[in-house]
């Protein structure tokens, strides 16, 4: 996949529904080569990083719920629950910039505490 027209919505969209899928590889055709993901956990850099980032922890999820995506034609705020392998109701927030329909920046937004209670480690 390459870029894709739309509004960074539909991209946000497009990228959260496919990482949430453990389609990792359609994920990453939503990324620019040097785009930059700001997690909790560190910073991820390239689309190297990205597969780091969300390859291993899309792959463990045991469902997942999109809940809402706005923003306009560069930035969305996209909003979502995981049912991840430590805690059912795990909620995050990320926010995306998208230039040239791929997406440049990811700022993920998640309390790593219910993984450190599960005996997680914050390095996926």
């Amino acid at each position: 996949m390459t870029a894709t027209s739309g509004s960074a919505v539909q991209i946000a969209k497009a990228y959260t529904e496919a990482w949430m899928k453990n389609d990792v590889d359609t994920a990453l055709g939503y990324v620019a080569e040097t785009a930059v993901c700001k997690a909790p956990n560190g910073v991820f850099e390239g689309k190297e990083g990205f597969q780091t980032f969300i390859g291993p922890f899309s792959g463990s999820l045991n469902g997942a719920t999109l809940i809402d995506a706005l923003g306009d034609d560069a930035h969305a705020a996209v909003v979502y629950t995981l049912a991840a392998p430590f805690a059912p109701d795990f909620p995050g927030m990320d926010y995306l910039t998208v230039e040239n329909g791929l997406i440049t920046e990811v700022r993920s937004h998640f309390d790593l505490s219910p993984l450190i209670q599960a005996g997680g480690t914050p390095q996926h």
